[in-house]
């Protein structure tokens, strides 16, 4: 009896076509098989194709041989759970983004809830892009903070928001992704610096989970591209995505780590990631000035998939990335979508509401630099036949 709320809500995701469930899957580096089928993954997340390099691993094992980093820290690091690892790789990054200080954390979503929580208070106001990701959203609702929303990338309407409220509150913090995860798209950093400088109480919190490694000459994300790293106050990524491995960390001045390292609560109260994590993060990022050449594909392979996706397209193609959506709004056509072209070899996914507004269901095209121009030719014409 108890139990009635959940079946009835299941049964009505399921009614919606909004119903999730865990895949079973194997991976081969970048052929996803399920049930037996073999599908290239158009959804991925490892944009530089490191996470199946068999070298990279075999580099990484021979360099410390027998003497593995521990496979788990066993303690948060403010009691036991610190190692030297921590600490070469806090100064690699500081050192690589010019900046004084840098912090470690288990996950890009342990981040979001910590860090926010964590600076700002009631006489603080977010005003966050409206299309943040949910970590970012769940942080700002746990803060103490007043927040409001701006509509996705419009700088005039933040320009209100600010000019009407920036007397009213100690400081104001703009949430904003730098490459944002559904749409492709970026956001004018450029225009948030100005911002910042024209309202002497605002700081940035940027970011940069979906540019980090793949974006800028040597990596370091959509704020090296456009040179504004010594701008952004609280500069976030991830470890997850194109650099292959786990965790996350911000980039800040030296007051805001240690103010971190004592109220936020993720990093006093959770086990710290493992060293041997750690030592396999730091063994990639230290080589990331040399995987332009990865970039420079997956630049190339996007532009190609941009180009022949927009004229499908029933609305502007938001992408400017290597995250590219194919917006059908219903979420049955989509989901009816993605089945057919998993039939055909190609592992897409449905991506629905809550996870994008209500109304935009899309699938979610995500490339990465191990695939081939020929590989996503194939797929494009698979997807134009479907279609038509």
């Amino acid at each position: 009896m108890a139990y009635n709320f959940f079946s009835q809500a299941l049964a009505q995701l399921k009614q919606d076509g909004q119903l999730r469930q865990l895949p079973r899957l194997e991976h081969s580096g970048k052929w996803i098989v399920r049930d037996g089928k073999t599908m290239l993954n158009m959804s991925s997340n490892d944009y530089l194709g490191l996470a199946n390099d068999a070298q990279l691993c075999e580099q990484f094992l021979q360099k410390y041989q027998q003497n593995l980093p521990h496979f788990t820290s066993s303690s948060s690091r403010l009691l036991t759970g610190s190692f030297p690892i921590y600490d070469e790789f806090e100064q690699l990054l500081a050192q690589r983004f010019q900046r004084q200080a840098a912090l470690l954390f288990n996950s890009g979503y342990h981040a979001n809830i910590g860090i926010l929580p964590a600076v700002a208070d009631k006489k603080t106001l977010i005003i966050a892009d409206k299309l943040v990701h949910a970590s970012l959203i769940d942080g700002i609702r746990l803060s103490e903070a007043k927040y409001l929303r701006y509509r996705h990338n419009d700088m005039g309407h933040l320009a209100d928001l600010l000019t009407k409220h920036h007397q009213d509150f100690e400081r104001i913090i703009i949430v904003t992704e730098s490459l944002f995860s559904m749409d492709g798209d970026e956001a004018d950093l450029l225009q948030l610096v100005a911002f910042k400088q024209q309202f002497g109480n605002v700081l940035l919190y940027v970011d940069e989970a979906h540019a980090i490694g793949a974006c800028g000459k040597t990596g370091l994300g959509l704020a090296e591209e456009l040179g504004c790293i010594q701008h952004i106050d609280f500069l976030v990524g991830t470890f997850g995505k194109a650099l292959a491995s786990q965790g996350a960390y911000v980039v800040c001045d030296q007051v805001v780590r240690d103010y971190l390292v004592n109220k936020m609560r993720p990093l006093i109260f959770s086990t710290a990631l493992a060293p041997f994590n750690v030592a396999w993060t730091h063994f990639l990022f230290e080589q990331l000035p040399s995987f332009a050449a990865r970039r420079q594909h997956l630049n190339r392979l996007s532009e190609q998939l941009r180009s022949q996706l927009a004229p499908m397209m029933t609305s502007p193609m938001p992408s400017q990335s290597y995250i590219v959506p194919y917006i059908l709004g219903d979420n049955h056509r989509t989901l009816n979508l993605a089945q057919h072209l998993q039939r055909q070899g190609y592992y897409c996914l449905p991506i629905r509401p809550p996870t994008v507004p209500k109304g935009t269901s899309r699938i979610r095209l995500s490339l990465t630099a191990d695939m081939t121009e020929t590989e996503l030719a194939q797929f494009i014409d698979c997807l134009r036949k479907e279609i038509q």
